[in-house]
């Protein structure tokens, strides 16, 4: 295993982080997991106050354990109700039956007014917990804008910070060249699930792939990135963890391997593919149109329909999590059009998307 300086916290942490949202059917289930992915050298674990059981199942767990084999994080939504913040901080501590924890991340700011009730609040009670000693770093999680994310970087409030990125989403960048200035700790969530669902792959992608899988590439693109210093594994039961263990072994083929997926990638979209430069927002529906048209570009190249089809159905069910209405609330208004730089048709292309991708709605993973 290899292990990285997380950015100013000096922490030394894992590569690969071991996530416990999907660890949740009982206490052996997340005992048997834990004690895997310490037996393989991870040496991160990250839960999170709403996933249902999973405070409980690891404070539970890590008595098994001496202290200084693992550092913890977990993470609590910012409220502007402060008592409330406060007694879902002190109900963490009680859960986890630890009287320290190594990284706190504010969770989920996704929204403007989330930050505001940081800034207004929430922070002043964190740092009362930092002065006491019962919380060493304070970091926040997003699965905001690229520009809410940006402004939050920018309070130098945060050592570390949790977002999404990949070789199919590549939109938050900029924050993490910003965040690296900043030298704060970087973790990437969810390369696996999110990222592309490349546990299960197409046989298109697995080609494009080879002789890597596809969630080798993905981890592989993130780790050749010396700004990114760990990724979220999110295993439900301990014979997970092979394959991610398996795919940050190494091979040298990975840039050959991301040049054929940009090829074919531009070989199959042609002049109908959007490259993602967000110009065509705001849209008068408040259809997140470069999220629908990522999501027909991966369907149509690699034929990542089933991963398509699981994140448009989040649209309208997820909340600030994933926020945007799906593409057949397009009213061909037209603003859209003299904003894009490739003259895409983008209403034509909306209604094609949710032709092919429009199924069965979708709620966070612990909300099912």
């Amino acid at each position: 295993m290899e292990y990285r300086r997380f950015g100013k916290t000096e922490l030394q942490i894992s590569v690969l982080s071991c996530g416990t949202m999907r660890c949740l059917d009982s206490q052996a289930q997340m005992t048997d997991t834990i004690a895997s992915a310490i037996t393989a050298g991870v040496n991160h674990l990250e839960t999170a106050n709403g996933y249902g059981e999973s405070e409980t199942f690891l404070g539970n767990t890590l008595k098994k354990f001496d202290r200084d084999r693992y550092i913890l994080t977990t993470k609590i939504c910012p409220t502007p109700d402060l008592q409330e913040f406060r007694q879902t901080l002190e109900q963490s501590f009680t859960r986890l039956q630890s009287d320290r924890i190594d990284c706190l991340a504010i969770h989920g700011v996704n929204t403007l007014e989330h930050l505001e009730c940081i800034q207004n609040g929430c922070m002043a009670i964190v740092q009362e917990f930092v002065a006491a000693g019962k919380i060493n770093h304070v970091g926040f999680s997003t699965h905001g804008s690229l520009e809410l994310i940006q402004a939050t970087i920018a309070t130098d409030l945060f050592a570390f910070i949790n977002l999404h990125y990949g070789i199919f989403f590549r939109r938050n960048e900029a924050a993490i060249e910003q965040a690296k200035a900043k030298d704060m700790g970087i973790f990437i969530i969810s390369p696996g699930d999110k990222g592309g669902m490349l546990y299960t792959p197409p046989e298109t992608l697995v080609e494009y792939c080879a002789p890597l899988t596809p969630l080798a590439t993905n981890y592989r693109f993130l780790l050749q990135d010396s700004r990114i210093h760990t990724l979220s594994v999110g295993p439900a039961n301990p014979e997970e963890w092979t394959l991610p263990l398996d795919s940050i072994q190494g091979i040298e083929e990975e840039g050959q391997i991301f040049d054929r997926l940009h090829n074919k990638l531009q070989a199959s979209l042609g002049t109908d593919k959007c490259s993602q430069c967000y110009l065509c927002l705001p849209c008068p529906e408040d259809i997140n149109i470069p999220e629908v048209l990522r999501l027909r570009n991966l369907a149509i190249a690699y034929d990542m329909d089933a991963f398509g089809k699981y994140r448009y159905g989040m649209f309208e069910n997820a909340g600030h999590w994933f926020p945007g209405r799906k593409a057949n609330n397009c009213t061909d208004c037209g603003d859209c059009l003299p904003r894009c730089p490739e003259t895409l048709n983008i209403p034509e292309l909306l209604r094609d998307t949710h032709n092919r991708l429009a199924g069965k709605p979708r709620r966070r993973l612990w909300q099912e």
